[in-house]
């Protein structure tokens, strides 16, 4: 898979009927690698590995109902009070990051009420504060590592 703007991993990939297939340590079972698997699989560790993110506070497409629709938003986590930190909404590396993106990962959040909205195609990572009782947002230079 082609490298992206993130630090490199190690990442467990088979061969199978299905096609090739990613271990995804958090769901702990196999995936389909598509490229925004890929994306999203990247994304996991380096949050886990670069910003300290605990692994068992991360939640990857967890379902969620937004006007009685079922949504899955890519990865949600959670602070040690169990409150939503971060939505991380991963699109391919070949998707442009626009503001209809950003609208997607921002309808996730009003019923998650993370406080920080960011969204990747794995080369570019943009990263917003949301402040929920202001409604004003602010986009971070860089993304905030895991407060505990």
């Amino acid at each position: 898979m082609e490298k992206l703007n993130l630090p490199s991993f190690d990442f467990n990939i088979r061969e199978s009927s299905e096609g090739r297939e990613i271990w995804d340590e958090f769901r702990k079972k196999y995936i389909q690698l598509t490229p925004e698997e890929w994306v999203r699989q990247n994304f996991l560790r380096f949050l886990v590995e670069e910003l300290s993110y605990p692994k068992s506070l991360l939640k990857v497409e967890a379902s969620l109902k937004y006007n009685r629709m079922s949504k899955r938003p890519d990865i949600i986590a959670y602070n040690g009070e169990g409150n939503a930190e971060m939505l991380v909404e991963c699109k391919a590396s070949y998707v442009k990051i626009t503001e209809e993106t950003f609208k997607q990962a921002s309808v996730y959040n009003t019923v998650v009420k993370a406080r920080y909205l960011v969204v990747t195609n794995g080369m570019q990572h943009f990263c917003c504060e949301q402040n929920f009782e202001t409604g004003i947002s602010s986009f971070l230079k860089q993304i905030p590592e895991y407060p505990g």
